[in-house]
């Protein structure tokens, strides 16, 4: 009996309060999206045969959210300094523009005319 007692109170020990539960560092940033599961798909699409260690998806996150906030920043900017209020497609190519090099920021602007076109055709 007092086994059994003892087993339950240790099964039940840890899983009353989630927030005891050791958290991933995904998860510790507050605000920053992990980006691993894309990365990994389109890398499968490239070359299937290749994988990516976990430090390495660690770096390209930080890459993708850096981009991103620098982005968005810029884009925040533009969108006060011309007195608005809400964010325009305008607004993102020209922070997309400014932020990104030449060749990027072309190949970049070239994909988000495309994802808007197959948006608004849909």
């Amino acid at each position: 009996m007092a086994k059994s007692l003892a087993k339950s109170r240790r099964s039940a020990r840890g899983r009353r309060n989630p927030s005891s539960r050791k958290q991933s560092p995904s998860r510790t940033f507050v605000g920053h999206r992990n980006y691993s599961l894309y990365v990994s798909r389109v890398l499968k699409e490239v070359v299937p045969e290749r994988g990516m260690a976990s430090p390495t998806f660690e770096i390209m996150n930080v890459l993708i959210n850096n981009v991103f906030q620098r982005i968005s920043a810029r884009a925040c900017s533009l969108m006060s300094f011309r007195n608005r209020c809400t964010l325009s497609a305008e607004d993102l190519r020209e922070a997309v523009r400014l932020t990104l090099p030449d060749r990027l920021a072309q190949c970049a602007m070239a994909y988000g005319d495309e994802a808007l076109q197959r948006y608004f055709s849909s």
